[in-house]
């Protein structure tokens, strides 16, 4: 037996920041069902296999972002028919999170397009957090890059959760951003990490990058100092007038694969299934569940990009024997409240804007040619 298969055999359930991008690669090279077996094994010693984590996002402030990332229609430096939006009000905010936590969520998040928030936007995104904590809702938000005070202001306002994604590896990295360092992030990771909130950080996959960029982004996350409590896995959803809108798409079993392994890696971690998911037909999204999946977002937009009705993961839920009793619990009214919702942000949205310039009518085209025109789930760059 290799050093390198040795390594792999050790117990699962030990938490490990020494891998090396062999033994990553060897993982996703392990059989298919081998390698969902391994994961769903290391998925049921540290959680309830049919438990999911349930948060709503919003975007408090959209578009007009400095930043290149090439997968995202929030930079200005890309025409995307994308309306620019001022930072919500925060009235708005809460009455968004109540509904949110009438349809299930137990986390809401707060996006918005910022390089890094500016000192006089910093009172605003802290009330926004205690008006929130005060519904009994934990809290997460992404608003760019954080200095050690912005951190530690956040922190004391009662933030549970911070995301900045890493997006790739550091190879791929200067490919898909040049505005910002991978240096950038680890620091703003390290900034959120000593102000005593958790970590949520992930990656797209489906950008062009090689197999072993995948393996480099799981490595580079597992390999922290202390683990990401949540893992967004975006697979990236293409939109018109990005430089990644003719980017060949990523086999679904490579995502799935994916998965699987950020679950061995990070066995404590919530890794959640995030951006893409509409595209993904309920087969393919029991799979991810199956490969150690344990985190969505509910709601029919995430940021600028559409994400699957809430009454339809709720449907899915029952299927799959997920959240039973949480499922039981979503009332007729918050059920009926979500899609009137949902009708009303589709007729008169002010507080989102479809990433597309495409007009309604083309709404009623296929779903695999409306994913062609979303974007990724992840607003900061």
């Amino acid at each position: 037996m290799s050093q390198n298969s040795a390594s792999l055999n050790q117990s699962s359930s030990e938490v490990r920041h020494d891998w090396t991008i062999d033994q990553v690669n060897e993982l996703f090279a392990l059989p298919f069902n081998d390698l969902l077996f391994k994961a769903q094994c290391v998925h049921r010693q540290h959680f309830d296999p049919n438990q999911v984590q349930v948060s709503t996002l919003l975007s408090i402030k959209t578009g007009a972002c400095p930043e290149d990332c090439k997968y995202c229609p929030q930079s200005a430096r890309y025409d995307t028919g994308l309306e620019k939006e001022r930072l919500l009000e925060i009235e708005k905010v809460i009455q968004r999170a109540r509904e949110a936590k009438q349809t299930g969520s137990t986390r809401f998040c707060m996006g918005a397009a910022w390089r890094n928030p500016r000192d006089r936007d910093m009172p605003y995104v802290i009330d926004m957090v205690k008006e929130v904590k005060k519904l009994g809702l934990e809290t997460c938000m992404t608003l760019g890059m954080l200095t050690r005070d912005q951190a530690l202001a956040l922190q004391q306002a009662g933030l549970d959760y911070y995301n900045h994604n890493l997006d790739t590896s550091p190879e791929f990295y200067g490919d898909i951003i040049t505005t910002r360092t991978y240096q950038d992030r680890l620091d703003t990771l390290s900034n959120v990490r000593e102000a005593g909130m958790n970590v949520c950080s992930g990656g797209i996959v489906g950008m062009g990058e090689t197999a072993s960029d995948r393996s480099g982004l799981l490595m580079q996350l597992a390999n922290l100092e202390q683990q990401p409590e949540s893992v967004p896995i975006n697979m990236l959803v293409k939109v018109k007038g990005t430089p990644m809108e003719k980017v060949d798409d990523l086999d679904h079993f490579e995502f799935i694969r994916t998965i699987a392994v950020a679950r061995i890696m990070m066995p404590k971690s919530h890794v959640r299934l995030s951006a893409g998911r509409e595209a993904m037909n309920e087969q393919m999204q029991s799979m991810c569940f199956l490969a150690g999946a344990n985190s969505i977002f509910y709601g029919c937009k995430l940021l600028t990009t559409s994400n699957p009705d809430t009454h339809e993961d709720v449907l899915l839920f029952k299927k799959l024997g997920i959240n039973s009793e949480k499922t039981r619990e979503y009332s007729d009214e918050a059920h009926e409240a979500a899609l009137l919702e949902e009708i009303e942000d589709k007729q008169n949205d002010n507080l989102f804007y479809e990433a597309s310039s495409q007009n309604s009518s083309s709404q009623n085209v296929s779903n695999d040619k409306v994913s062609n025109e979303k974007v990724t789930a992840t607003v900061e760059g």
